[in-house]
This record gives C-alpha cells, sequence and structure tokens, in this order.
C-alpha cells in the first residue's frame, strides 16, 4: 500500500470540486466493484497498521501488516482459502487478533462467522481461538467450539489478554451467554462471566478493568431485559428506571469505573446521552435531539472521556458539549479541513499521540488517515476505500423532511442527477423493514441511478430505526399499509417541491423494498410508470410458513409480533395475489441459491404476471443469494436496470403503463 500525504490528496480534492457540473458517464463496472479496502486497526505503539485487503475478486480478504513509517508491508497474511478477514484488532504490540468472515450478497462488508484467530506480526505464530474445525479422518482436530465468539474487549492493563462473547449454537433455545478471558497469542481461556438470557442472547458493556456491568437482551415480548452490576463486586440486578425508563444501548464508561455515559431512552423514544452515576443509580441529561437517536460518542483519545456525539438519522451533524476540550477542538478542525465531510476517531495509540481517522461523505466512499500529534497534527492518508471514484464528479444527497398524511414528520434523501429539475424519480425503499434505515453517505445505487440520469428518492418509513422504539413497533403488521403510505407521500412531497416529473416515476428496491416497488402501483395507481423487484418478498403467507423452517424460535416470535398472524390479512397484502393491479411494466431480479427470501416468491409472482398476460423482464441469476455477490452480475443487473428504466421513464420514452 502507498501513503499518500494530504497535500497531495487535497489537490486532488480541489481538482474535483473543479469539475464541470455535467457528470460524465462512469462504467457500471465502477459501482460493481468491492472496495479496495475493508478495515484499517493502528497498532497501540503507533508503529504499525493491519489492514483486511480484499482480493479483486472479491473471493478472499487478506490481513496486510504495514510499516506506518514507510509504508512497506511486512507481510500478507491468508487465514485459508476462500476466507476473509473482519473486525481487524491489535490485542497487543505484536498481536493482531481478527474474526473469520464470509461474504454475503448486498452487504459492503463480510459478515462474521463467529470464529476467532490470531496472528504476530510475521505470520509465523497463527492461532485459531474459536472455531468448530472438522476431523480430516486421520487426526481428531482441537478446536470443536459449537457457537459464535466475537472479540468484546482488549483489556489493556493486561497485555495480549481480551474478553471475548460466546453464544453457543448447539446447547438449545435456553442457552447461556458466557464471556471468556483469552491469551490471544496461545488460546488460553479461562470463564469470567456468564449470563442467564432473555430471548436473545445478551450483549455486555464493559468497565475499564474488563469487568461486565451492563447485560442487554431480550424478553419474550420483545421488551429490553437489562440487567447491571452497580459496583464491580455487585451482583447482576435489574437495572432501575431512575437510570432507564425502557433501554440503555451502550455507551462509554469514565476512569473511576462507576460514572457511565450512556444513550438511554425512558418512553421508547429515540435515545439520548445521560451521565449515569451507577453506584447512586442517578444520571444527568448530557445532550441528545428529541427526535433523532445519539449516534456515536466521540472520545478524547484511548481512555478519555466524551466530548460530542454524531446524528445521522436525519441531517448528518456533530454536537460538541465539551469545547474546552483539546480534541473536541482538533475534530472541529478536522471537520473545516475536509469539508462535507464527516469525521470519526477510531483508533489511538497507547500514548494518544497517533490517532487514526476516517472521512466520508455522498460523494466520498471513504478514506483513512493518521494524524500525528507529536508531529505539528501532521496528516497522512492511509487509505482509500474506492479511490477509482477520484476526480469523478458524484451527486449530492440532500436530506429531506416532511409530514406524511397522519401529520408525523419523516426524514429521508433526495439525490438529484446533473442538471435542472424537476428529474426522472426512482424510488428506492430501504429493506428491512424494521430496524433498518437509509442513512448520508455514498451509496453506489443512488450514484449509479444518479449517474445515469435519474433523481432517488429514499425515505425512512415508520419502522425505520434511527428515531426510537416506538417509531419502529408503530409499523408492526404494516407491511402493505401505513410503511406504503408514508412512502407514497414522500413520492408527492418531492413532486410538490418540483424535484421529480410526475409522468416519470418508477420503483426499485430490494428485499422489502422488493415488495414495496410491486405494491406501490397496487395501492397509488396512476402513480408510477414502472416497477423492479429485486429478491423482493411478494407473498406473505408463503413468508409466513417458511419462519417455521428458517429461524429460531425467538426468531418466529418476533416475526409473528412484527409480519402478523392473520394468513387472510397476508394474503390480501400480497402482491401476488393482486396482479391484475400492477398495470405496470414489471422487471423481476432474483438469485438461484438466496436463501432468504426463497426462489419460491420469484416464482409465485412470475405466474401471477405471467397468468394475466403481463409477463416481467426476468434477471435470474445462478449462484446468488439474497441480492448479488459477484461484481459481474451486479454490474449486469446494473446495465439491465438502466435499459429498463431508459424505456419506461428515460427521455423520451413512452410507458407502457395503461392507468
Amino acid at each position: 500500500m502507498q501513503l499518500k500525504s494530504l497535500a497531495r490528496w487535497t489537490c486532488a480534492m480541489l481538482a474535483v470540486a473543479a469539475a464541470p457540473a455535467i457528470a460524465q458517464q462512469i462504467p457500471a463496472t465502477d459501482f460493481a466493484k468491492y472496495a479496495e479496502l475493508d478495515e484499517v486497526a493502528l497498532s497501540p505503539t503507533g508503529e504499525y497498521l493491519a489492514t483486511a485487503v480484499p482480493t479483486p475478486d472479491g473471493k478472499e480478504t487478506n490481513l496486510q501488516i504495514i510499516k506506518l513509517a514507510d509504508g512497506s508491508v511486512l507481510k500478507v497474511l491468508r487465514f485459508g482459502v476462500g476466507s476473509h478477514v473482519r473486525d481487524v484488532t491489535w490485542t497487543n504490540d505484536d498481536t493482531i487478533t481478527v474474526a473469520r468472515a464470509k461474504r454475503f450478497p448486498m452487504v459492503e462488508e463480510p459478515a462474521h462467522m463467529g470464529q476467532l484467530m490470531s496472528t504476530n506480526l510475521d505470520g509465523s505464530a497463527q492461532k485459531t481461538l474459536f472455531a468448530y474445525v472438522e476431523d480430516d479422518g486421520t487426526k481428531r482436530e482441537r478446536n470443536k467450539d459449537k457457537g459464535f465468539a466475537f472479540l468484546e474487549e482488549v483489556l489493556d492493563k493486561e497485555p495480549g489478554k481480551a474478553l471475548v462473547r460466546y453464544y453457543c449454537w448447539d446447547c438449545g433455545e435456553k442457552a447461556d451467554t458466557v464471556v471468556y478471558k483469552v491469551d490471544t497469542a496461545t488460546g488460553a481461556r479461562q470463564e469470567a462471566e456468564r449470563i442467564e438470557d432473555g430471548d436473545v442472547n445478551s450483549s455486555l458493556v464493559y468497565d475499564n478493568d474488563g469487568i461486565g456491568r451492563i447485560a442487554y437482551s431480550v424478553e419474550r415480548d420483545g421488551t429490553p431485559k437489562i440487567t447491571y452490576r452497580p459496583t464491580q463486586k455487585s451482583e447482576w440486578l435489574p437495572l432501575p428506571k431512575t437510570i432507564a425508563g425502557y433501554e440503555i444501548v451502550g455507551g462509554v464508561f469514565a476512569e473511576d469505573n462507576n460514572t457511565f455515559y450512556g444513550r438511554v431512552s425512558d418512553k421508547r423514544e429515540a435515545t439520548q446521552l445521560y451521565k449515569i452515576d451507577l453506584a447512586a443509580g442517578t444520571r444527568t441529561k448530557v445532550v441528545g435531539s428529541d427526535d433523532v437517536e445519539v449516534g456515536t460518542i466521540l472520545v478524547a483519545g484511548r481512555k478519555g472521556l466524551p466530548f460530542g456525539v454524531t446524528y445521522t438519522a436525519h441531517k448528518p451533524s456533530v454536537q460538541y458539549f465539551d469545547n474546552t476540550s483539546a480534541w473536541a477542538q482538533l475534530h472541529a478542525a478536522l471537520m473545516k479541513k475536509f469539508p462535507g465531510q464527516m469525521v470519526y476517531f477510531l483508533q489511538f495509540s497507547r500514548d494518544d499521540q497517533k490517532a487514526l481517522f476516517w472521512t466520508s461523505s455522498d460523494r466520498v466512499p471513504g478514506n483513512y488517515y493518521v494524524l500525528d500529534r507529536a508531529n505539528g497534527n501532521k496528516i497522512m492518508q492511509v487509505g482509500a476505500r474506492k479511490p477509482w471514484f477520484d476526480g469523478k464528479t458524484l451527486a449530492g444527497m440532500k436530506p429531506i423532511e416532511f409530514r406524511n398524511r397522519d401529520g408525523k414528520t419523516l426524514y429521508g434523501f433526495f439525490t438529484a442527477p446533473a442538471g435542472p429539475g424537476p428529474h426522472p424519480l426512482v424510488v428506492m425503499p430501504h429493506g428491512g423493514p424494521f430496524s433498518v434505515n437509509d442513512a448520508w453517505g455514498f451509496d453506489a445505487d443512488v450514484q449509479f441511478l444518479a449517474n445515469r440520469g435519474y433523481a432517488v428518492l429514499q425515505v425512512n418509513y415508520r419502522g425505520s430505526s434511527g428515531r426510537g422504539d416506538a417509531f419502529v413497533t408503530e409499523a408492526y403488521k404494516q407491511w402493505g399499509g401505513l410503511i406504503q403510505d408514508d412512502i407514497a407521500d414522500g413520492v408527492k412531497y418531492v413532486i410538490d417541491q418540483k424535484l421529480a416529473d410526475p409522468q416519470r416515476v418508477c420503483m426499485f428496491g430490494a428485499s422489502f423494498g422488493g415488495y414495496s416497488a410491486l405494491m406501490q402501483p397496487i395501492r397509488n395507481p396512476g402513480m408510477y410508470k414502472c416497477a423492479v423487484g429485486y429478491v423482493g418478498v411478494y407473498d406473505l403467507p408463503m413468508l409466513s410458513r417458511n419462519k417455521d423452517i428458517d429461524l429460531s424460535e425467538a426468531g418466529e416470535r418476533w416475526f409473528d409480533r412484527s409480519l402478523g398472524t392473520d394468513m387472510d390479512a397476508l394474503a390480501k397484502d400480497s402482491p401476488v395475489n393482486r396482479a391484475k393491479e400492477i398495470k405496470v411494466p414489471v422487471m423481476l431480479v432474483h438469485g438461484k441459491s438466496d436463501s432468504n427470501v426463497r426462489l419460491g416468491q420469484f416464482k409465485a409472482m412470475e405466474g401471477a404476471l405471467k397468468e394475466i398476460g403481463q409477463p416481467a423482464e426476468i434477471f435470474l441469476a445462478p449462484g446468488e443469494g439474497h441480492g448479488f455477490a459477484n461484481p459481474d452480475n451486479i454490474a449486469e443487473l446494473y446495465r439491465r436496470l438502466e435499459t429498463f428504466l431508459d424505456k419506461y421513464i428515460g427521455p423520451g420514452s413512452q410507458t407502457a403503463a395503461t392507468q
């Protein structure tokens, strides 16, 4: 990896700013490619970087060890054929611990598979810490961990040791969550904690000595189950209402191991940041917004106090509450140095003289830098996720807000292509639908569509995350109801604002978004000219029946709460049963190996449209799952999508829709 100076990078940024307003057409393959860099981690000494670097074909992600002083690559390490590494963590000055991961469709980074491995700098002492390894027929393998392991906390006071949360997947519905203290060099482990879970495995918050102080799970009815230790030697007790009326979601301990800065919700509203005295059971509000949740808590160095928070559920912003902090002043200076971007401190050297930070925006996929405080705050770029977009004209993602038909304020994003509006519009609802949201930042799908001349609308409808639990559960059992109303109200808003051409609007969505793509023309005749369902759900009773096969008992209970159990109502809200009402051209896209939304959903919808004499255009990709993972297939999807949109809402298009 070659390191750049900030001066060189700034020149590149100025070149982007000077580019003409007319965007050049960027090849579809550029939007389909995997990032060149998934993660960067700074060593405690500040001397080295450990990076997760995907191979060009995306089939592996390897670990690179880099000497920061000269950018030289000391070692490239693989952890098995077809393996990916993620959660790269320095657990000692010369030890890196990683999780083995798998790349899943529609997910930017590989997903954790519950296996942990470690290595020294040159790879001569690799160790499997947690995994289940099959016997090869000639010898019995040592690792037989039938569960998922997650590295939780590095113990700075015990070099080389870390806390690992382990959840057994072969112990029945009532398995406990166990925390081990692990020597990451030798693999030696000892049980440090055992938590009796609720309906899901517990997550814990640890103090600076590695003592679990807050444990979060869920009761059978879906409400939070939270216990805490008032002091390090206390037994686990139910969290009192004086600390949190409903839930507490993570936070940061002060050095005294009693003061805790936590995100708190009392009545299922958006979380606020409180300063909590655990021993006394009291709290003081620090900062918060009434309508959107506190995001990242910004801290002053490796073990310092918080100085600010970010918000991302609506407009990306930073709120400082300790302006006297040198780190707050430094962060504010970096925000000015990188205008139009968000800045996050990621890691710090042990002496706080070096800081790894990350910048990104709607037009910048993400860059990593190291700041050297001992050298006049010198900044060096140490990585870029997608450098091939440097110098390219990309579209701005504009936060919007509007009132829906029920009078509730909703948030979303509108991305416009180059040139004056109103623009042809692609409505792109996110998947989920629950506890997921669209956020301001670089989105390859959005940028591809904008680059081809289409505006994109993303609505964070009721059910989306970022605004509290009440906002999520309000949309339970409303797949085909108020969620669809919220999406349609967003379309009406951008049309009323003269941002979108009402005669050229198309739906495109994946998973639940694919469901919405076909439900919207049913519920709103005349609003859309075409619809594209990508790995979509079209038959809700079929989805409900499959939950018995695909989910645990706890998952089934959540599914029943959120989707509903009234089969007649689910059938009425299923596009497959209302094909005659879909009076627009349809494109259906699916992966033949989709184990999440099974191929039966695609076949049912395809058959229903054929039966009424309105066959869909189809793209059925072999070897693909719930969303495409192969960059070649992603690029082909983009090309087919472009052709389909051009035909029905492109310049001079004459839609085949018959409203």
